[in-house]
């Protein structure tokens, strides 16, 4: 029964964090546009390779499988 005194103030302890983290997180914005980031993911960010650089590529490539070995 003694164990009751040790573990309500853990309790306590760990709801007064989770409290506090809920506020920082409030006052740091992370609950304002909540639609962007699950949005963001289908777009992508990165840039469309140019056509001289494909072409280049598959000439090299050419190139290395016509070399007789």
């Amino acid at each position: 029964m003694s164990i009751i005194y040790v573990l309500i103030p853990i309790a306590m302890l760990f709801v007064l964090i989770a409290i506090c983290i809920f506020f920082w997180a409030v006052k740091s914005e992370q609950f304002d546009d909540l639609d962007r980031q699950s949005v963001s993911i289908l777009f992508d960010d990165d840039k469309p390779v140019s056509t001289e650089t494909k072409n280049t590529e598959s000439k090299n490539t050419e190139s290395n499988d016509s070399t007789p070995s």
